[in-house]
């Protein structure tokens, strides 16, 4: 399993962990820091798993309208309405690790992770419930993202909050290929067919985030999210054949807030 050391700066880019949970601070600055465990699938479709150390960041800038959250990546809002924001957004794709692969390490390669560019959208319907969209492209080759998504903060329960998030992604071919994509050499390898698809629905999830204060200044963030594979990425033979539609995240971390 690669060391923690060379996951460190896309954890704190873009880390499954979600804040979005905190209390709203209106216009006051957030600065939060933390660590904690991370359990996500080994691989984009694989059906094991890895576990990793990962350090916690949340900025939030209002007066500037930027911030580096966790669960929603670097925003920088251009538009600032009291409803409609929108901007530019940065975003990270995990790889995947010779490591990782298990039985089709030598088979198929590994792939580096990478950061995204783009722009987003959203509309705040009230402070617990918004919905949005963000577009991005890799910045480093021709993969292309595209993810809808809608968030609904509970009522608390006593201390605890809660936010549950549904999503929608999907990518175009070149980013298809790379993640899912079996070229004939492989197929060989692998005795499987070959698959080269094209672009379309990739992955619907649904998020459950939460956080408990234990003090003025520190709490617990969690998150469980299960996402299915759809379209092309689930029919892929490194899906049917080694891994699983349904793939599993959680995540725990201590939270010190300033």
């Amino acid at each position: 399993m690669p060391s923690a050391r060379s996951r460190l700066l896309p954890a704190l880019l873009c880390l499954s962990l979600p804040f979005s949970a905190m209390a709203d601070t209106g216009d006051t600055m957030t600065v939060a820091v933390g660590a904690g465990m991370q359990r996500m699938p080994g691989w984009a479709g694989a059906r094991t798993h890895r576990d990793d150390p990962i350090p916690f960041v949340d900025i939030d800038l209002p007066q500037y309208g930027f911030s580096l959250s966790t669960d929603d990546g670097l925003q920088w809002d251009l538009i600032r309405d009291a409803h409609l924001h929108g901007g530019l957004y940065g975003d990270f794709q995990w790889g995947r690790d010779r490591d990782d692969l298990h039985a089709l390490a030598g088979k198929v390669p590994s792939l580096a992770s990478r950061a995204t560019g783009g722009g987003y959208l959203e509309w705040d319907f009230n402070p617990q419930l918004d919905a949005g969209t963000h577009l991005s492209h890799d910045v480093s080759g021709a993969g292309a993202y595209l993810e809808f998504y809608a968030e609904w903060d509970p009522p608390k329960l006593g201390l605890l909050e809660q936010s549950l998030r549904l999503r929608w992604q999907s990518m175009n071919g070149a980013a298809m290929r790379r993640f899912f994509g079996v070229t004939p050499a492989e197929a060989q390898a692998l005795g499987t067919p070959a698959w080269q698809p094209g672009s379309g629905s990739q992955l619907a999830s649904l998020e459950y985030d939460l956080f408990m204060p234990t003090s003025k200044h520190t709490g617990l963030a969690a998150s469980l999210e299960y996402g299915y594979l759809l379209g092309n990425a689930a029919a892929s033979p490194l899906v049917r054949q080694y891994g699983s539609r349904s793939q599993f995240s959680e995540s725990l971390a201590f939270v010190y807030h300033f």
